[in-house]
This record gives structure tokens, C-alpha cells and sequence, in this order.
């Protein structure tokens, strides 16, 4: 049907090139086009014509139509004209290509010809691969069984060799573990063994395999012979411990350590000997360091130096001797009771090696007790580091290290029970005090935590001493016998410079820690000192003399703190306070004793106002006494002044302040009298006999230069 239509199209594509060479009339063959009215148009019905127009307003061609007047017959005429006239001009276009069709639709039947062949092949190709794929796909099923056949048997095979491998027993292991020495092959030996054990204690399935009841046997003997001989090997490594002068460090490091399989060994398949063997070592190591630190504290205590007794008090007077004892001769550095000294060095040397006993020895030095203390428990601390790590490396467990040092925990405490109940030195026990919290903080930072209790129970134990000891001092402040401490003596009492130099050494001791309860201990002590202090004074009999043996002692006491540090705290201002005050009192005795007059004048007369009390009215006859007195002495009684100053103080400084502050003051007097003498009728009178400001003030800046 196809090829008659394509005939049937080319043939009239013929027809169409013969007219056009013949010259063709389109008007003829189309006829004239006629635009006739249709005779029905008068039955149309123009409803929604209206609407309609609306909704084309907005259309430009229609406001055109609309606008121009135009009837619309007559333009739809025009516009059918048109389009028959387009549609000539693409017929005429069409036959003009009529040539240009024809070949192309024998193009089309030429490619329709070749299609149709590709077709046919094609369809070949798709039976053949039907085929091929259904070939492939059998050939997939068969190597994936192959593959899982190859998997299973491999599984198999390697199942099978680690059994083989894991059960059998070869022949050169037996010969190291029967006749082998204990050396580093024999420890890959012993693993070896250890592996087969595990192998045939673990699985269900070997321990029902008849290839098991063969080897079991001989791998039980050689278990067995493996135990015995390790065992001998680990005990003649730990006699070796015990011969003196063994570096037991060494030893362990360089020759323990390198066996410690031996021990893992033993625990997993020879419990009671690894018992044993951990039974010998712990009383080994337990004898051989008691024997090392009771040899140790045997040489130290030939070092000690005995710096107090229960008798060197703060307010226990020198020369005092009980009823039933003797006299005490005074130790060379008796100051060491009360004062710290060098002593602080021992805080930062808290690190430094141990004491070796025989060297200090030889240079006959002895040491506090406390150098000692630092000495014993550094010692401690670096063979503690040693042996804990040793033990958890070695045995794999840390309560070991405890049973071991039970014995130098035990010697140790014989040593310094006795010592800590007979010691009565505060400050050395105070220092120990900070030489455990320093040493709590050296093992906190190697990350020991080995001798955490012990050093609680060291610093558990020094507190209460040391409470007990600063309450001895404390007592003897308040219970002392002012009689017997008083001296006629102005200057700073001994009683007083212990004092001072005592709680300085505990502000020095306290400013990195900030003892609260040590503060409130110094806070009773400088309470009792109080009363003391004012105790001694007032058996002077006169008050000038209390005064200044209140000023010598505090100035001396402040002098003595600000040496421990440059803020004394709560204690020295307290003191400062003390000595303001009673220099002011001492600048009053002192004026009143030299111009009593003129100072009973100022503050009586000077003051009262004569206008409100004319009878009451100062005369001339009243001041002009004191005017001439003060003119004919005053350079005199400041020099007395001076000179006594000089020798009733101790410090100059304090002298020359307490001189200045007198003069000063005097001054003032002396100001006042001129101002009264002013308003007084006639005073002028008196103007030749007054000094001069300026003159006074010369006087003042001379001692102050001089003095």
C-alpha cells in the first residue's frame, strides 16, 4: 500500500514538472477566486457579540478594524483574498521542488531497502547471543561452586595445620626445656610451651581428638620439668640478693627483668610454686632493705645534733635549774632554738641525693634533726619508686611492694617513734612538717602512689608533736616568773628577742602555705608576749623608764619580723601600732621633764578663751617666767634630750625618729606660747626675750643630721 501511494506521489510529481516546463497557469488550474456573500448570515445569532467585543478591545487588529470604520464583510473579503494568495505562492513553491521531492523519495526507498537488511542481521545477532549468554551463565554457576569448594577446603587445610602446628610437640623444644640453659632462647621456648597448653586446655574439640591422647603426656613432663627448672633458676637469682653489698637495682634491672616471662609463666601454669617463688622474694627484699635502712639510720644518727630540749622555752629564764637537776651548759648554737637561719635551706634542697654517712662523717659535721629526716626519706622515697615499679613490671601486681616494706616501714617507725616523743624543737618539727608535703608532692609527680599512706600517717603524727610543743612556749609566756625574768635593764629583753625571732621563723615557714591554724597559734602567742612585755615593764620604777623599755622591745621585735619578710602581716602591724603609741607617751615624759612649765601653760592657759572670762586674762607677768626660762636653757635641755635618747635606746634609727618626733613637738609648744603672747596687751614687751622659730628649727634639722 505503501509503494502505490509513493508511485502515485511521484507520478503526479511528474504531472507537476511537465506543466511547468509547458508554462503553467496557476489561474487557470485553481479558476478565480470569488468572496460571495452567504446568504444565511442574516440567521446568525449575535448573542455574547457584545462581550466578545469587549474582551478584544485590547487587541491592536481589532481596534484597528474597529476605529477605521470599516465594514467588516468588506475586510474579512480582503483578508480571504489574502490567504488564497499565500496558499498559490506555496503551491508554486512546492511544484518548483518538485524535482528535489522526487529525489529525495527515492532515497527514501533506497534506505528503506537498506534497513530492512540490517534488520534481518540483526535479528541474527540477537539469537546468537541468547545463546552465548545462557552459556555464561552455566559457566558462572560452575565457578562459583569451584570457588566455594577451593574456600572450604583451604579453610580446611589451614584448621587443620594450626592443629597440627599447636599439638604436636617438635623435638628441639623438648631438648631446651629438658637439657637447655635459662637463657633468652629458652624463654621463647617456654612461650612456645605455654601457647600448646593453653591450646589444649581451651578447646573443646582437641580434648576429644585422639591425636591429643598422645602428646598430653609428654606435654605434662615437660611442663613439670619447665616449672622445676625455673623455679631453681628464679631462687638462685634471689640468694644473689641477699649477699651484701649486692646493688639490688642492678641486679633487677639487668638480670630479673630479662626473665620476667619466667614469673607470667608460673602464674598461668604453675600457681603453688609461683606462690613459692613470690613468698621468697618478698622476704628477701623485706630482710635485705630492713637491714639496709636500719644500717642507714644507725650512721645517721651519729650526724644528729640535739638543738632543743624540754627546757629551752621562750619565757624560761637561762639561769634557771630545777630542784633535782643540774645546770645545762649552753649548746654553741643555742639561737637555733628559737631563730631559723639556715635552716631554710633544707626546703630548697628537699631534692638533693641523700646524706652518705661515712663522708659526713669523716668531715665532723653534725645536722639538725630535720637534715637528717629529709635525708632517711629521700632515701625511702627513690628505693620505694624503684622497687614498686620493679614489682609491677616483674610480678604484674602493686600489693606485693606493701608486704615487702612492711619491714622499713617497720624500722623506720622504731626510729622516729622514740625521736618524735623526745623531740621539743618546733621549728625542726615544722620543717619536717613542710619536707613531707614536698615529698607527698615528688611522688605525686612521678606518679607513685606507694607511700601516699605512709607519708599521711609521718605528717598525721608530726602536727600533734608540734602542737604540743608550741603550746609548751605558749605556757611558759603565761606562766612565767616576771621576778625572775626581770632585769634592770632597759634595753630589749632575751625573753622578748625569742619571741621575735621565733615567730619570724614561722611567718618565713608559712608564706607559701597559708596555715590558717598556724596563724591563730602566732595569734596566742604575740597575746601572751603582750601581757609579758607589760608584766616586765611596770616592775621599772618610774614610768619614763617602762615606756622606754616598752619602745626598745617592740622596735626590736618589728626589726626582727620585717628580716622574715617585707609584710610582717596582722604580728607586725600590731607592733608598729604598740610602738606609735608608747613613743608618743615617751615624747610627752620626755618634754614634761625638761620644760614642764611651759608644756602645763600651753595646755591649761593657752587654751581658755579671755574674752567670755576677763578676770581669767593673760598677763605678761604670767609668760614672761617661761619666756626667759625657755631662752636661757632650751639649746641645754635639748642636748640632755639628746644624750638621753642616746643611751636609752638601742636602735638609732628609732632614737633619731623618737628625737625628731620630741623636738617637733616641743616645737608646737613653743608656737603656741608665741600665738598667746601675741594677743596679749603689751606683749610685744617680750619679743627681744622670745626665740625665734627659725632658730629652733635650725636646732631640730642639726640633730637630725647628727644624731
Amino acid at each position: 500500500m505503501s509503494d502505490i501511494s509513493i508511485n502515485a506521489l511521484g507520478q503526479a510529481m511528474g504531472d507537476f514538472s511537465n506543466h511547468e516546463k509547458n508554462g503553467f497557469d496557476l489561474g487557470a488550474f485553481v479558476g478565480d477566486l470569488a468572496f460571495e456573500e452567504d446568504s444565511g448570515s442574516e440567521d446568525i445569532s449575535l448573542e455574547g457579540l457584545q462581550q466578545e467585543l469587549e474582551e478584544c478591545a485590547s487587541d491592536e487588529v481589532v481596534s484597528n478594524i474597529l476605529s477605521s470604520g470599516a465594514k467588516l464583510r468588506d475586510y474579512a473579503k480582503g483578508v480571504e483574498n489574502n490567504l488564497r494568495k499565500v496558499e498559490l505562492d506555496s503551491i508554486e513553491d512546492y511544484i518548483k521542488e518538485s524535482d528535489n521531492l522526487v529525489s529525495l523519495h527515492d532515497q527514501i526507498r533506497d534506505c528503506d531497502s537498506i534497513l530492512s537488511q540490517m534488520e534481518t542481521l540483526l535479528s541474527g545477532f540477537q539469537e546468537e547471543i541468547g545463546s552465548i549468554s545462557s552459556d555464561i551463565k552455566i559457566l558462572q554457576e560452575k565457578s562459583m561452586d569451584m570457588g566455594l569448594r577451593l574456600k572450604n577446603r583451604r579453610v580446611a587445610e589451614s584448621k587443620l595445620a594450626k592443629f597440627v602446628e599447636d599439638i604436636i610437640v617438635p623435638p628441639k623444644m623438648i631438648d631446651v626445656i629438658v637439657d637447655g640453659e635459662v637463657n633468652e632462647e629458652y624463654m621463647k621456648t617456654l612461650e612456645t610451651l605455654s601457647k600448646k597448653l593453653k591450646f589444649v586446655e581451651a578447646d573443646q574439640a582437641v580434648k576429644s581428638s585422639k591425636a591429643l591422647k598422645d602428646v598430653e603426656p609428654e606435654l605434662e613432663k615437660l611442663r613439670q620439668k619447665a616449672i622445676s627448672k625455673v623455679y631453681d633458676f628464679i631462687v638462685q637469682k634471689l640468694i644473689a640478693l641477699r649477699k651484701p653489698k649486692t646493688n639490688i637495682q642492678i641486679l633487677q634491672q639487668s638480670v630479673l627483668l630479662k626473665y620476667k616471662y619466667i614469673i607470667s609463666f608460673l602464674k598461668e601454669h604453675g600457681k603453688e610454686v609461683f606462690m613459692d617463688v613470690r613468698a621468697a622474694y618478698v622476704d628477701t627484699m623485706n630482710k635485705v632493705l630492713s637491714a639496709h635502712f636500719r644500717a642507714y639510720i644507725q650512721a645517721l644518727e651519729k650526724l644528729q645534733l640535739d638543738i632543743a630540749t624540754a627546757y629551752d622555752l621562750i619565757g624560761v629564764e637561762t639561769r634557771t635549774t630545777g630542784l633535782f637537776s643540774r645546770a645545762r651548759e649552753p649548746l654553741k648554737n643555742r639561737s637555733a632554738v628559737f631563730a631559723l637561719g639556715e635552716r631554710i635551706k633544707i626546703i630548697k634542697e628537699i631534692d638533693q641525693p641523700a646524706l652518705i654517712p661515712h663522708i659526713a662523717e669523716a668531715s665532723s659535721i653534725k645536722y639538725p634533726y630535720e637534715v637528717l629526716f629529709r635525708s632517711l626519706h629521700k632515701l625511702l622515697m627513690d628505693t620505694a619508686t624503684s622497687e614498686y615499679i620493679f614489682c609491677d613490671d616483674f610480678f604484674g601486681e602493686e600489693s606485693i611492694f606493701y608486704e615487702i616494706f612492711a619491714g622499713p616501714f617497720s624500722v623506720i617507725d622504731e626510729h622516729f617513734n622514740p625521736v618524735l616523743s623526745n623531740c621539743f624543737d618546733a621549728i625542726g618539727l615544722m620543717l619536717m612538717i613542710r619536707i613531707i608535703h614536698h615529698h607527698q608532692l615528688i611522688m605525686s609527680r612521678r606518679g607513685i602512689p606507694c607511700l601516699d599512706s605512709y607519708l599521711d600517717k609521718v605528717n598525721i603524727s608530726l602536727w600533734p608533736r608540734f602542737k604540743m610543743v608550741f603550746d609548751s612556749h605558749l605556757s611558759s609566756l603565761r606562766d612565767a616568773n616576771i621576778k625572775t625574768l626581770w632585769e634592770d635593764d632597759v634595753h630589749p629583753h632575751y625573753v622578748m628577742r625569742r619571741y621575735a625571732e621565733f615567730t619570724a621563723s614561722f611567718i618565713h615557714l608559712n608564706v607559701e602555705y597559708g596555715d590558717g591554724q598556724l596563724d591563730i597559734n602566732l595569734e596566742r602567742l604575740r597575746m601572751a608576749v603582750d601581757g609579758l612585755v607589760l608584766k616586765l615593764a611596770k616592775l621599772f620604777p618610774k614610768p619614763k623608764q617602762q615606756i622606754v623599755f616598752l619602745i626598745n622591745n617592740y622596735d626590736m621585735t618589728i626589726a626582727v619580723l620585717k628580716e622574715a619578710g617585707p609584710d610582717g602581716g596582722k604580728i607586725q602591724m600590731h607592733f608598729e601600732e604598740l610602738l606609735k603609741s608608747n613613743t608618743s607617751l615617751f615624747v610627752e615624759e620626755l618634754l614634761v621633764e625638761h620644760f614642764s612649765d611651759l608644756i602645763k601653760f600651753v595646755k591649761n592657759r593657752a587654751s581658755e578663751d579671755s574674752s567670755s572670762n576677763p578676770e581669767r586674762a593673760i598677763t605678761i607677768a604670767e609668760v614672761e617666767p617661761l619666756v626667759r626660762d625657755f631662752g636661757s636653757r632650751w639649746k641645754t635641755a635639748i642636748e640632755l634630750m639628746d644624750k638621753d635618747i642616746i643611751t636609752s635606746f638601742s636602735n638609732f634609727l628609732c632614737g633619731m625618729d623618737i628625737l625628731r618626733a620630741a623636738l617637733t613637738q616641743l616645737l608646737l609648744y613653743y608656737t603656741r606660747l608665741t600665738d598667746c603672747i601675741k594677743k596679749i596687751d603689751g606683749g610685744s614687751a617680750l619679743n627681744r626675750d622670745l626665740v625665734s622659730i627659725q632658730s629652733i628649727m635650725y636646732e631640730i634639722r642639726k640633730y637630725s643630721k647628727t644624731f
